[in-house]
């Protein structure tokens, strides 16, 4: 299958960069690369024009900012060798960094390290959100099993939580190339206690769990809201990203109508990522 390439360049570049990954994201583009001038945006041909797309985000007719749009189709085989050129290592803190695998990882002293072999999967660790939840699970005593990664994405807040300790992960994303590349990943990490499934919140297998992260849009984790609320049990903790800080507010006030308390924010840039307990 084929894939667009949307090279946006935006004047001025923060913080429509940012707006336009989440709308973008919402529209079912799948993966992103921020640039000097703005942002390439990948998603299969399938999705139509995107000039229309564009129409439909914040950008169109906006006066506080001007933007230009190059279209390019590339080769799905080509895809790895466009996030090759980008990928950069993410040090999240003096305990973690998230590398590829023609990385050297004798270079990082970090004593968590998690290999990443991207591909067409929106979660490497590059951008704000998948920073701010693996600074989350960094900060915990212990994880409590079972765990629930919701839109895992590359896998990497699953692998983060197995070497943190669970014993029991369930990855779900609703596409099956992110779900071969989370099986992929979890070999490079000696990840042997996660089980990846294809689909939405209704094939998460029925029971408690003891910590559930979700980091996908705004929209699907509010329709989310009640199952996850139905997965838990008193004390389960419940990680939000996705969304912008701007959003904070609506999101923890829909958590807490069923019945998640919440605990703290964090932001960085202009994402935000919320943490609950379950009462």
């Amino acid at each position: 299958m084929e894939y667009l390439e949307l090279n946006v360049s935006l004047s001025p570049r923060n913080p429509w960069a940012d707006i336009l990954i989440a709308e973008l994201a919402e529209l079912g583009y799948e993966s992103f690369v921020e640039t000097e001038n703005g942002i390439s945006a990948y998603g299969p041909v399938t999705l139509g024009s995107p000039e229309e797309h564009l129409i439909q985000t914040s950008l169109h007719e906006n006066p506080d900012v001007s933007f230009s749009l190059e279209v390019k189709n590339i080769p799905h085989q080509n895809w790895n060798a466009v996030w090759e050129a980008d990928f950069k290592p993410v040090i999240v803190s003096s305990e973690l960094a998230i590398i590829a695998p023609f990385h050297d990882q004798s270079d990082f002293q970090q004593p968590l390290k998690i290999i990443i072999q991207p591909q067409m999967s929106f979660g490497t660790g590059h951008h704000q959100t998948t920073f701010l939840m693996s600074e989350y699970l960094m900060e915990l005593n212990a994880i409590e099993n079972p765990v629930l990664d919701m839109g895992t994405g590359t896998g990497v807040l699953a692998f983060l939580a197995e070497k943190r300790g669970a014993k029991e992960i369930v990855a779900v994303d609703i596409e099956p190339w992110s779900v071969e590349n989370t099986i992929e990943n979890a070999q490079r990490n000696n990840c042997n206690h996660i089980l990846a499934l294809c689909g939405d919140i209704d094939i998460v297998p029925q029971q408690k769990y003891g910590l559930i992260l979700a980091n996908i849009n705004k929209n699907i984790l509010k329709s989310h809201l009640g199952s996850y609320a139905n997965l838990s049990k008193p004390g389960t903790k419940l990680y939000l990203s996705g969304f912008f800080a701007s959003d904070a507010e609506e999101m923890i006030s829909c958590a807490e109508n069923v019945g998640f308390r919440h605990l703290q924010t964090k932001e960085l840039e202009t994402w935000a990522a919320l943490q609950f307990e379950y009462a």
